[in-house]
Parts: structure tokens; C-alpha cells; sequence
């Protein structure tokens, strides 16, 4: 039963109704039936979104939440698709995290610089001992 409009399932699933757009024409949502030229959903979409939003927060790219929900074989279980794209996304993460902590260190470190100059101070950073 196609029943709701755009606007009913962007409220429900906290979206905004350009986000549903943006998600049919990725290809992350099925197009909807159209009733006098109206967009109406069913309940089934409240769902995909749902998916959809966990998978963003999870941090996959729109790229890879196509291929989590169309990549694979119909009979590949969404663990299974989950797992795979989990293991790689994790690795990003992880490469990620050490780049975060490096900045963050170098953020503490409150730059104790003792230069009179930019100058001076990118000579001394570039080994130019002058």
C-alpha cells in the first residue's frame, strides 16, 4: 500500500524530504508510485531508510551503502554484506584514528616555538640551521 507522502516519511524517519530525493536518484531507494504526480511510499520504505541511516552512521559513503543494499547477490544475507564492507570500512577508520591522534598531538604540543619570525621559524622547521 503506497500511502504516504514525502513529506509524512521524512518526518517519521527524522530526513529531510531533498535526503529521500537524493536517495532514489543514488539508487539507494526504489522510485516511488506516483499518484498525480505526488511521490506516495509504504511502510516498507520506512524501513529501507532506516537501514539506509544505519549504515550512514556507520560511516559508509553513499557509494558504499549502494553496494551494501544493491552489490551483492540477492541471496547474500545483510550480515554477510555487512562484515564485508565492515572489514574495509574498519581499516579506514583505523588509518583514520592514527592520523587524529598525530594532530592531536601536534595540537598539544602548543607549537613552543622560540623564532622572532614565520621566516625563521620555517628555516629552523626545514633543517636550514643558517
Amino acid at each position: 500500500m503506497s500511502s504516504m507522502s514525502i513529506g509524512k516519511v521524512a518526518r517519521i524517519c527524522g530526513l529531510a524530504p531533498s535526503a529521500i530525493r537524493y536517495y532514489e536518484k543514488a539508487g539507494l531507494l526504489p522510485k516511488p508510485v506516483r499518484v498525480s504526480r505526488q511521490r506516495r511510499y509504504g511502510a516498507d520504505t520506512i524501513g529501507r531508510l532506516r537501514l539506509l541511516q544505519v549504515a550512514r552512521a556507520a560511516g559508509f559513503s553513499i557509494a558504499e551503502t549502494r553496494t551494501f543494499v544493491a552489490g551483492f547477490s540477492a541471496s547474500t544475507p545483510p550480515a554477510v554484506r555487512w562484515r564485508t564492507l565492515a572489514k574495509r570500512k574498519l581499516a579506514e577508520v583505523e588509518a583514520q584514528m592514527r592520523q587524529l591522534r598525530r594532530m592531536k598531538a601536534l595540537l598539544e604540543s602548543s607549537f613552543h616555538c622560540h623564532c622572532l619570525s614565520i621566516e625563521d621559524c620555517a628555516r629552523f622547521i626545514g633543517g636550514d640551521s643558517r
